[in-house]
């Protein structure tokens, strides 16, 4: 069985298997013919196997729930004594709940539409219990509805995914027969998620339950020709973890899918041309692409058979008269990409995707996307590659004025191909669940954004409206001034049926918390939506304690919601509730490590509660997502000088000189030169003075910036030994710093007038003669040493000077007793340096 366990995972029988099963026991089975029907994508006809239809049929409806009357007949079936029918009807309804996932997804993802009639296989009187089909289809979708999220109203047919649910997720205990039930079980969740209106910690929980089984079945991906296989698992399993903000499990599978089929995917530059007119080539970016393996050709006949072109979603041109439709190499044939299966496609879209995640919105980023995009769309096989792809470009080239045409074209051709009955649904199965293909409503979402976009509202509101998205209508109405006519169509649609979706978007049109209050107790108390959009305008409003109320209450119903966690912080900061702040961004940077401003806040909330080092650590996390913004550096710069990372300090001095050019922080700079002058002992014991090198090629660059500021260039003079060491070039380096200390302060206003700053000047300016007279001493050319002692008696006989204009008692006619002291010095410093000349003069 395991052999056509795998085949239902590939989605076809290869001829050795086809020939097997033929000769087998299953075949002639009745699951037999089930999977006959799901090999040839006929999931409709399944419904009608007299099986089926008996397992649902009942003469009496006890239940009021749809789903327990559902679940109930199931497990009755599979409940059977005898051991070898209880084997075929495990098969069965395991390939009952297959059909039934496969029919929903045709049903809302891949397309054609699908015409299944409930009356066929269910009761009537079970059906009786609804008056009309929209009460039906109401009461699934509320048993859809997980962890307090609700599902988009317009699922067609989600009593498919109900049966799905119940037999691969709710009777999986008695389907112990099959081997690949959990990677089935996987598909569903991955299927239901993609429904719901924020990530589910339920079926997190089941997703990773599920992948923990499919690695532990050892016998599935043993044997060769089972590498296929490998790289579907692990792509699903990629995509699944990049849902969940799982990022570096996500790219861990990515690798591991890659490394499986032994290829090179880089990104590179060639020369080529871009535009008509060009006439040189010039480097172009592309994805270059090798197999460094070429024994593990992947053509064998356990590979997917390409679709024909014509049943594939068409590839507009650009048809642009300056771009080219795509790059012309100047040497194409050594870029040649090679001939690709369906699952080395499928790596390449995963790589891209993962790239596009772990990549900041950039113009850069884009142009590495658009490298990825048409590698994948220059070998158009599979359906569901060929849609990922083409969907990912139109994003990518809605900002261009030259692309955008094709964008909107190629939006517009990706919505109707759903409707088209030409392509078989077998094969727009093909490697379906590894390309994370949007369901149909999200790509009719983008084209009526991308409208929106190119001032077409009215269209845009029109298929808004037509989705039921109306959150998405709102917005655009808001945006076009027409607030009066947001609130219309919410109550419009309000008179029709209350849910709590409406009321809170009713009460984020309106800003009143009634509504959310009344969405709050229509939903039981269950919707994490209404206290998350309460919480909100409370925060709006700054009613920070209220608001902690209502995000604390959403969390608890739903612990992924990444938005309402940073909130929360940011709330409890206001408050002060640093400890609050730290589990709130504890649980942000936990759901997305890559979180910069998280990490920001979060060591932020650590310097509040004195857990300095746990602070030093967080922004070192910050910055290794956001190496860019400077206010991080700068909490880290405060932060490293606090606990005594001296080297680090310095290094985040410099980088915020590269951010902002004439950024200064005296105190940071004081403190580093205390360190290294003093030997002080950094945080791991290590002696600062070992810096000395470092710091004094710090302050020779902030120097060059800030030229104005006294007190760093005494830092500077200070950190060469203020004139007291015995080296002639750190006297001459201190002598320089200090003089321009000096000029520094005399150009500063009002220092003439306030007596303790003029002692101030003065103390500079005897501190600068003194070494003037060590460095003077030092000079081997007399006439230098002379211009030395020059400059420090010209500087203090002007001091000197203006000390006896300034400061003169009128009625004695001598200098005031508060700076007698300074000017007697000054007089006996000038008369040594005076001194000093004349004996250097006498020497020349």
């Amino acid at each position: 069985m395991l052999v056509l366990e795998r085949s239902l995972l590939r989605g076809f029988l290869s001829a050795a298997e086809s020939l097997e099963w033929k000769q087998g026991e299953v075949a002639a089975a009745e699951s037999g013919s089930l999977l006959q029907l799901i090999l040839d994508g006929k999931y409709e006809a399944i419904f009608s196997n007299p099986v089926v239809r008996s397992v649902f049929s009942a003469s009496s409806v006890m239940e009021e729930n749809i789903g327990s009357y559902l679940e109930k007949q199931v497990l009755a079936y599979l409940d059977c004594s005898a051991e070898v029918d209880n084997v075929e009807r495990q098969r069965l309804m395991f390939l009952l709940g297959v059909g039934s996932l496969q029919l929903f997804v045709q049903s809302n993802w891949t397309g054609p539409p699908v015409e299944l009639k409930l009356q066929e296989f269910l009761p009537p009187a079970l059906l009786e219990k609804f008056c009309e089909p929209k009460m039906l289809h109401a009461a699934i979708l509320k048993m859809l509805v997980l962890d307090g999220e609700s599902v988009y109203t317009l699922t067609s047919h989600p009593i498919l995914l109900l049966i799905a649910r119940i037999i691969l997720v709710n009777s999986r205990h008695k389907l112990a027969s099959l081997q690949t039930l959990s990677w089935w079980t996987l598909r569903c969740v991955n299927i239901h998620q993609q429904l719901l209106e924020e990530r589910s910690p339920e079926l997190f929980t089941l997703a990773q339950t599920c992948i923990k089984q499919v690695t532990e079945v050892e016998t599935l991906f043993t044997g060769d020709e089972t590498w296929h296989l490998a790289v579907q698992f692990h792509l699903e399993c990629a995509y699944t973890f990049l849902y969940y903000y799982e990022y570096k499990k996500a790219k861990q599978c990515f690798s591991t899918a890659k490394d499986i089929t032994k290829l090179q995917i880089n990104l590179t530059g060639a020369l080529g041309k871009r535009t008509r007119f060009q006439e040189k080539y010039v480097a172009q970016l592309i994805l270059d692409v090798q197999r460094t393996d070429e024994l593990l050709l992947p053509h064998s006949e356990l590979t997917l058979p390409p679709t024909p072109l014509e049943n594939l979603t068409v590839n507009y041109d650009l048809n642009d008269d300056t771009v080219l439709n795509e790059i012309k190499l100047a040497d194409a044939d050594q870029y040649q990409v090679p001939d690709l299966c369906a699952e080395e496609l499928a790596v390449i879209l995963g790589i891209c995707i993962d790239f596009q995640k772990n990549n900041p919105i950039h113009k850069l980023t884009e142009e590495e996307l658009l490298a990825f995009t048409s590698c994948l769309l220059s070998q158009p096989k599979f359906w569901a590659v060929q849609t990922s792809a083409l969907l990912l470009r139109t994003k990518l080239e809605k900002g261009s004025t030259r692309r955008m045409e094709r964008a909107m074209k190629q939006t517009q051709a990706l919505a109707d191909q759903f409707e088209d009955t030409n392509t078989s649904v077998s094969e727009r199965m093909k490697i379906f669940y590894c390309c994370q293909v949007p369901p149909r409503w999200a790509i009719q979402r983008q084209l009526a954004s991308l409208l929106f976009e190119l001032g077409c509202t009215n269209s845009a509101l029109q298929i808004f409206e037509e989705l039921e998205m109306w959150e998405d209508a709102v917005i655009c109405y808001e945006r076009a001034g027409q607030h009066g006519k947001a609130e219309e169509i919410l109550r419009r649609e309000l008179e029709k049926k209350e849910t709590p979706g409406l009321y809170c978007l009713l009460g984020d049109v309106l800003k009143d918390h009634q509504y959310y209050d009344k969405a709050w107790e229509l939903s039981r108390h269950r919707s994490a939506r209404a206290q998350r959009s309460k919480g909100l305008l409370h925060l709006h409003n700054r009613e920070f304690r209220e608001c902690v109320e209502c995000f604390e209450r959403s969390v608890q119903i739903n612990p992924m919601q990444l938005g309402v966690w940073f909130s929360l912080g940011c709330a409890y900061i206001a408050l002060e509730g640093y400890e609050g702040a730290a589990k709130a961004f504890q649980r942000c940077v936990t759901l997305e490590p890559d979180n910069a401003e998280a990490w920001n806040n979060l060591s932020t909330a650590y310097i509040r509660l004195k857990q300095k080092i746990k602070a030093f650590r967080t922004l070192q996390e910050a910055l290794k997502c956001n190496y860019e913004h400077w206010q991080i550096w700068e909490n880290y710069l405060l932060t490293s000088t606090d606990v005594g990372e001296f080297s680090e300090a310095i290094k985040a001095y410099h980088r915020l000189m590269d951010l902002r050019e004439k950024y200064k922080d005296t105190q940071v700079l004081a403190i580093l030169v205390r360190a290294v002058v003093d030997g002080m002992a950094d945080r791991t014991g290590e002696v600062a003075s070992g810096l000395k090198g470092k710091l004094q090629e710090l302050f020779g660059r902030v120097t060059s910036r800030v030229t104005n500021d006294g007190e760093i260039w005494r830092l500077y003079a200070r950190l060469y030994g203020n004139g007291q060491n015995d080296s002639g070039e750190d006297i001459e380096k201190s002598l320089q710093c200090l003089t321009k200390a000096h000029k520094c302060e005399i150009q500063s206003s009002d220092w003439e007038k306030d007596v303790s700053s003029f002692k101030e000047v003065v103390k500079g300016a005897i501190e600068i003669a003194h070494v003037a007279i060590k460095c003077s001493k030092n000079k081997s050319n007399r006439q230098e040493a002379l211009q030395i002692l020059s400059s420090a008696r010209l500087n203090l006989r002007g001091l000197s000077s203006k000390a006896k204009q300034l400061f003169v008692d009128v009625t004695s006619n001598e200098v005031h007793s508060a700076i007698a002291d300074e000017v007697t010095t000054m007089d006996n410093t000038i008369a040594e340096l005076q001194e000093l000349s004349n004996r250097l003069r006498d020497q020349c």
